[in-house]
């Protein structure tokens, strides 16, 4: 009764200050709507579940939902903003960003990939393009297909890298392979992709023997840290991939393809970024959702950091691009699509894999399209010795 009664007094507060589009409905039967004509139905099938109503925040509400303590009926994107409305209004807190001061080892970022990526490939091409890319794509309209998207993305990366026949180039975090195969097949280059995922790398190797590329091109199951670098490389790409780095270890990161890379070389960094100078995690407990459920021991740096660290080590900026509006729809594309085969990703993952995806997807989209994160594409080259850089004058080259 004691939770009840303070769940009363919050929607009081919520009714008299700011309504939400919201109704509760407790297992008795009853219902309490926070706002007019609700848009979500929460329902609560048990007294002890209303503990996540007296302080809740972004976390607490996606923690009751993902462990089965609560559900709801209506579309997921109209949750994530109803979601985001109600615990403003009820905690009174804002999205102050948090620091986080997170260990990254060879060992806890293999096992984080694994957690996040090695969940089945048949999970994933539910929702994906038909090429597998887990990354932002681009979109030259807002009616392009996410299929057509996502290559226009591949070609927007190759593009940008002035990708050449016959170069050796490196994709860092390789995922299902979309990114190799095109250097390849389109651009009759040389690539090696690597990834930390077994999942993945089956399925690119596969992928390698049916397309018939084994000479030309190769996956493997590998650390970044752990590139030979013997000959070096012509262009690398990592994409949707450093967020998995670490703050502290975004210098060795960079270091790693500084030295990867041949003189007058290309690197293009794709990646999430905060938007917090100071480079701390979205707050309201959006975070640390992220971080329990979906990408342990993620870390999003600034883009500034970013520019800093690459810098340092030697690389010269000449491009950054932020795609930020075109995740929000890839993100708002892919929550859609694992909606519609919900019935099917259940079957697959299970019903709390697909709850925590649900809202991980969902909740990406809005905070893509609201600027709580954004993901920018920086294009930078080594210079050494009189070897310049090869780029031309212009930005034209990108866009033929």
């Amino acid at each position: 009764m004691y939770l009840e009664n303070r769940l009363e007094k919050l929607i009081a507060r919520v009714r008299s200050s700011q309504p939400v589009p919201l109704r509760i409905r407790l297992w008795s039967g009853r219902d309490y709507e926070l706002g007019p004509d609700p848009t979500v139905t929460v329902t609560v099938p048990r007294a002890s579940a209303l503990r996540y109503f007296v302080a809740p925040d972004l976390l607490t509400l996606g923690e009751a939902y993902v462990e089965g303590h609560i559900d709801f009926d209506g579309p997921v994107q109209e949750v994530i903003r109803v979601g985001e409305r109600f615990a403003r209004v009820a905690t009174g807190r804002t999205l102050a960003p948090l620091k986080r001061a997170l260990g990254h080892s060879r060992d806890r970022d293999r096992k984080a990939i694994e957690y996040h990526y090695d969940v089945s490939n048949e999970f994933y091409a539910l929702w994906l393009d038909r090429n597998m890319v887990y990354s932002c794509a681009y979109f030259k309209d807002a009616d392009d297909s996410l299929d057509l998207a996502q290559e226009q993305k591949l070609d927007h990366v190759l593009n940008k890298l002035m990708l050449r026949p016959g170069e050796r180039l490196l994709d860092v975090g390789c995922g299902w392979g979309a990114l190799i195969f095109r250097a390849v097949q389109k651009y009759g280059a040389r690539a090696v992709g690597i990834t930390l995922s077994q999942s993945q790398y089956e399925h690119a190797r596969a992928e390698i023997r049916k397309r018939g590329l084994g000479d030309r091109c190769e996956v493997r199951l590998q650390d970044y840290r752990d590139v030979p670098e013997e000959r070096g490389y012509d262009k690398i790409a990592s994409v949707g991939m450093f967020e998995h780095v670490g703050l502290k270890n975004l210098a060795l990161y960079f270091a790693k393809l500084h030295a990867l890379l041949k003189d007058g070389g290309l690197v293009l960094n794709h990646g999430i970024t905060s938007v917090d100078p100071e480079s701390r995690a979205v707050g309201l407990g959006a975070g640390d959702f992220i971080e329990r459920y979906v990408f342990p021991h993620g870390e999003l740096p600034h883009i500034a950091l970013v520019l800093r660290e690459m810098s340092a080590v030697g690389f010269e900026a000449v491009d950054t691009e932020s795609l930020r509006r075109h995740y929000a729809r890839t993100t708002a594309l892919w929550a859609s699509r694992l909606e519609a085969q919900k019935e099917r990703a259940r079957a697959i993952a299970g019903e709390k894999r697909y709850r925590i995806w649900c809202v991980y997807l969902a909740g990406c989209s809005h905070a893509f399209a609201h600027n709580w994160i954004n993901v920018y594409q920086v294009l930078a080259c080594k210079q050494g010795g009189p070897v310049a850089n090869p780029l031309p004058l212009t930005r034209d080259y990108m866009y033929r």
